[in-house]
């Protein structure tokens, strides 16, 4: 990159704020979908909003593309670098900035942990209900990015339900504020277009959460049955009793395996198991919960643990939460899917994956929340073998083509990226997608910010094409040049 530009990003940061060794730059070259590698131009870890800031304004006066990076946990891609562009690395903005108990609210940093969040709000009885199985290391900025949700997002939904107001540094370096304390505003809504947005609009620097009161009891059980359709048709029942439960996991036997060698969960060896929780006054839990053991028993559960203690309930979730990270227990290498489906298709859909498992010789591993049909399936495969690599993304796209036959999405919280740009056409029409980009050039007319990201192809807000996006001032001598 120019050196009089390092040399600017290194006066807003400080010489122990930039990385520009190639060799130390291989640290930022992909997030979890290690598949896809790209290594940036450079990096900066601004310390403050004002930074932030100031980088943003620097790369836009420039033309050079920048990419916001949180803790590097996504698994789309959505923090891919540009070789030709700047990573801002969030992770030492990471304070608590304000806590509100009385009016169950809590200001933080970006590059704050999910967990960090239930923590500093623990003694004083509130929780943040977001919960993604990597909670103990994203970032609530790459949480808001992706719109996560986690195994509690059926009754308590995604981060865009428990977010408030953000701060957030425009693509043209300006700083602006969007929502605020209230659980509503007036105007357009633009905080709920930032959220889920996967970086492309903006750079936020501060974000308002909505903290709930713990409740007053919880029960949890796992149910093992003979089949991951037995499994499905029990999660079809709950919902369909009319009850809504704090969360339905799902498990097969791959990931029930993967899982019980990592973490030693000691789950029953079935061909699935769920694990069912309902939270909120005792009188109620209490009835329905007897009311979901009996629909498990009625489709076939041949096994079921009631937790008897918080220590017990801890062991299912460690084993559900490990699932993941675990599966390099039993393959050299995976690729991460993220679909959804119709809760009633779970039987269906879960039929061809199975089949599609046979077909390509791939073992692949099923974990997802079942409750609102967000699946994540686990395509095993190994690197070392040549072709291995690009079949198992042939496998993980043909498991979203299901999903979309059975009416569902191409995501559920792992958002679009890189990875599965190329997929948005199968659900939108070119006149959705035009829609989409639309707002996007509202917010980022010369296309800097996260480029290449949820489009399937590179487009333009109206500028004349060239090596970076222009100025509109300078539109004019570049298309005396072309």
């Amino acid at each position: 990159m120019d050196p009089q530009f390092l040399a600017e990003l290194e006066r807003i940061v400080g010489p122990d704020g930039i990385v520009r060794d190639d060799a130390e730059l291989a640290t930022y070259e992909s997030d979890g979908l290690a598949k896809m590698r790209s290594r940036p131009g450079a990096a900066v870890l601004p310390g403050s909003a004002e930074e932030v800031q100031q980088v943003v304004g620097l790369c836009h006066a420039a033309g050079v593309p920048f990419v916001a990076r949180g803790s590097g946990t996504g698994l789309s891609g959505g923090a891919l670098p540009r070789p030709d562009g700047v990573l801002i690395v969030m992770t030492r903005l990471k304070r608590i900035l304000d806590i509100d108990i009385p009016n169950r609210r809590i200001t933080v940093e970006p590059g704050v942990l999910n967990l960090e969040v239930s923590q500093a709000v623990a003694g004083d009885g509130c929780y943040y209900a977001p919960d993604p199985s990597s909670q103990v290391i994203c970032s609530i900025g790459g949480n808001l990015a992706e719109n996560s949700g986690g195994a509690h997002c059926l009754k308590y939904g995604f981060t865009v339900h428990h977010v408030l107001g953000v701060e957030a540094v425009l693509p043209d370096g300006e700083l602006v504020r969007l929502g605020g304390p209230a659980l509503d505003n007036p105007g357009y809504d633009l905080l709920g277009v930032l959220v889920g947005s996967e970086g492309t609009l903006a750079v936020v620097t501060k974000v308002t959460l909505r903290l709930l009161r713990k409740p007053a009891a919880v029960k949890t059980l796992l149910a093992a049955f003979d089949s991951t359709e037995a499994a499905g048709n029990a999660v079809s029942g709950i919902i369909g009793a009319g009850i809504i439960p704090a969360a339905v996991e799902m498990m097969d036997r791959l990931t029930i395996e993967a899982a019980e060698a990592a973490v030693h969960p000691n789950f029953p060896q079935a061909e699935a198991i769920l694990i069912v929780e309902l939270d909120g006054a005792e009188a109620d839990v209490t009835a329905l919960f007897s009311l979901v053991q009996q629909v498990c028993t009625d489709s076939g559960a041949r096994e079921i643990q009631v937790a008897q203690t918080d220590a017990q309930r801890a062991r299912f979730w460690m084993g559900r939460k490990a699932a993941f990270a675990a599966m390099g227990r039993v393959s050299p290498s995976y690729y991460v899917q993220d679909g959804v489906i119709p809760r009633t298709k779970l039987p269906e859909v879960l039929a061809r994956i199975r089949s599609l498992e046979e077909e390509s010789g791939l073992r692949i591993g099923n974990v997802f929340h079942a409750g609102d049909g967000n699946l994540h399936p686990l395509v095993c495969y190994d690197d070392r073998i040549p072709g291995q690599p690009d079949l198992a993304q042939r496998v993980a796209s043909d498991i979203l083509t299901f999903c979309l036959d059975a009416g569902g999405s191409i995501t559920g919280e792992h958002g679009v990226g890189a990875d599965k740009a190329d997929q948005m056409p199968k659900m939108f029409s070119a006149t959705d997608l035009e829609a989409m980009q639309r707002v996007r050039c509202a917010f980022d007319p010369r296309n800097l910010c996260n480029p290449g990201k949820v489009f399937p192809t590179p487009r333009l807000c109206g500028e004349v094409p060239g090596p970076y996006r222009a100025h509109p001032a300078e539109q004019a001598g570049l298309a005396a040049r072309v």
